[in-house]
């Protein structure tokens, strides 16, 4: 057997006996401590360099979760595994794979079953993202009521990241009232939210992210002046590393731009915010909203060039 191929005979050996348990306090804050470490990249790296190493730590806990252990034990493995279901779902949303739909449910089983309404309030909050993003809107709105049903009060993620979504899908479909009424639910969850877990994470939320998901809000509901006021304070606080968000907030703006009546800047801003982007950090979630622009445009205007173009890089294949 060649060198490599021992090791890897190797690892796979001692993860084995590693496993048998039972489990030191130490050895599960460690579990802990990588997942949270994953939470963190999803902000950060792209899906394709960070998924690899996602799924080969799941799989140790995939394992461990297989032998015995003290109640107590048992739940904080199944607490981490809820957790990291729910980030392969995030990475596999953020790719436009429909796989994500599946690892959601498996995420909330997993919650369930630790009975923590936390976790279950934040996967039923990132859950309604996925029900957004494919256009199922009342879906997102019910999700999103049942996170913060869930949380039962506890001041936790889950509503800080439902609120605002629930926001978000009224706006799209119209209801200025309700989605008005969502951000200001949604800017008391964020003022509940201990200070520990207003971070960059997907386990985390933030002002930026606030600020960024009103401001998309008030785009829908096309009040561009109160959109481009929340969506300069997001740019202002989100660190250059999160390409993602930043990006979207550069999409929505160009929106705002179509909205009052430009739409060759508004398409040429959507068109360099694609194109200035890296290919790996050209997501599903970007082409999805940079449609947003070119759909914006009144039926007059889109055979204007910047238009034109920007509709010809859209039908690119990815990369």
């Amino acid at each position: 057997m060649p060198p490599f191929d021992q090791a890897d005979a190797l690892q796979a050996g001692l993860e084995e006996v590693l496993a048998t348990g039972p489990l030191a306090d130490s050895s599960l804050d460690e579990i802990e401590w990588a997942v949270q470490r994953h939470g963190r990249a999803t902000r950060y790296r792209t899906e394709a360099e960070h998924f690899t190493e996602l799924l080969a730590e799941f799989q140790d806990l995939r394992l461990l979760l297989t032998r015995r252990h003290s109640p107590t034990a048992r739940r904080r493995l199944l607490v981490a595994s809820a957790h990291m279901s729910g980030l392969t779902a995030l990475t596999l949303l953020k790719v436009g794979d429909g796989r994500a739909l599946s690892w959601w449910r498996t995420a909330r089983k997993a919650a369930a079953a630790a009975e923590d309404r936390a976790t279950l309030s934040w996967a039923c909050a990132q859950e309604a993202y996925q029900s957004y993003y494919s256009g199922d809107l009342h879906g997102a709105v019910e999700l999103a009521a049942r996170a913060q049903h869930l949380a039962g009060g506890l001041p936790c993620v889950g509503p800080a990241l439902a609120a605002p979504l629930q926001a978000r899908a009224h706006a799209r479909l119209g209801d200025g009232e309700a989605a008005t009424r969502a951000l200001a639910a949604a800017e008391t969850a964020l003022s509940h939210l201990p200070h520990q877990d207003r971070i960059g994470s997907a386990f985390g939320y933030n002002e930026a992210q606030l600020r960024f998901h009103a401001g998309n809000a008030l785009t829908h509901l096309g009040r561009t002046a109160q959109a481009r006021d929340e969506l300069a304070q997001a740019d202002r606080l989100y660190p250059a590393a999160e390409h993602m968000d930043r990006a979207l907030v550069a999409l929505d703006m160009a929106v705002c731009t179509a909205l009052e009546g430009d739409p060759a800047a508004a398409a040429d801003q959507a068109a360099r915010t694609v194109t200035t982007l890296s290919p790996e950090h050209r997501t599903a979630l970007i082409v999805y909203r940079a449609r947003d622009v070119a759909a914006t445009v009144p039926p007059g205007a889109r055979e204007v060039h910047e238009v034109r173009a920007l509709r010809e890089i859209l039908a690119l294949p990815p990369g």
